[in-house]
């Protein structure tokens, strides 16, 4: 199974439902949408993605096949930049 967690290298925090988060490695920030907020703290809580976008459609009216794609770019846009790591191994007790 795909699991995902937040960088070590991340500082987050959250501002008015949006997030701001630090790259303490490259020293840059980066900011999430109010969306974005929430998928980024069912990933911090150890969410699988599959839940993460049930978890979406129960709260936002769009079809559960866009929720998925939109899901998947973030997680794809997140790793790329460093802010959470992807791996196929089980996370550790």
């Amino acid at each position: 199974m795909r699991t995902i967690r937040l960088s070590s290298d991340v500082v987050f925090r959250e501002l008015e439902g949006e997030a701001v988060i630090l790259d303490l490695a490259s020293g840059r920030y980066f900011g999430l949408n109010a969306v974005g907020t929430r998928v980024w703290a069912l990933l911090d809580a150890g969410t699988p993605v599959d839940q993460i976008v049930s978890t979406l459609a129960d709260e936002y009216e769009a079809e559960r096949e866009q929720i998925a794609r939109d899901v998947a770019a973030l997680i794809d846009d997140l790793s790329t930049r460093g802010l959470i790591v992807a791996s196929d191994d089980p996370p550790s007790p």
